[in-house]
């Protein structure tokens, strides 16, 4: 189930990047992109980078890697609270 799951999320990065200019023109542009990427196009370039990073989610669900980055991101913090 999780190598469907994974292909859908990576299709869903891909088309955010492949639309990045009808995502703009439908939502808008982004205040955060647009002060930190100080390009012409931040929030263009904002939501490739987004695109990017749910491929790089989707893979790491494609090939069942989601869990370990998770307990490796969340470690310290859960063992602190036993």
């Amino acid at each position: 189930m999780h190598i469907i799951i994974g292909l859908i999320i990576i299709i869903v990065g891909f088309l955010l990047i492949a639309k990045a200019e009808w995502f703009l023109n439908n939502f808008g542009r982004i205040g955060f992109f647009e002060r930190h990427l100080s390009t012409d196009g931040g929030s263009r370039l904002g939501y490739k980078l987004l695109g990017m990073l749910i491929i790089f989610l989707g893979m790491l669900i494609l090939t069942n890697l989601i869990g370990g980055l998770l307990t490796w991101i969340l470690g310290p913090y859960l063992r602190m609270y036993r």
